[in-house]
């Protein structure tokens, strides 16, 4: 059996905790940042533990993680 690919553009969103569980980063914090407060901007850069109904799938798709 072939060795399983990992998805590469996951492999630089997600990195796994000591604990196993897959951290991320928060998403809206590119552009258009003039309209949003300096709390919800302070607040998006702090990582998130990814959501228990993805964490399947992303297993999936990062088989060596």
């Amino acid at each position: 059996m072939p060795k399983m690919k990992t998805k590469s553009s996951a492999a630089k969103r997600f990195t796994k905790t000591g604990s196993g569980k897959l951290k991320r980063n928060k998403a809206y914090k590119s552009h258009i940042l003039t309209k949003k407060s300096t709390k919800r901007k302070r607040n998006l850069r702090q990582s998130a533990i990814t959501d228990a109904t993805n964490v399947k799938n992303m297993k999936k798709i990062l088989p060596y993680l």
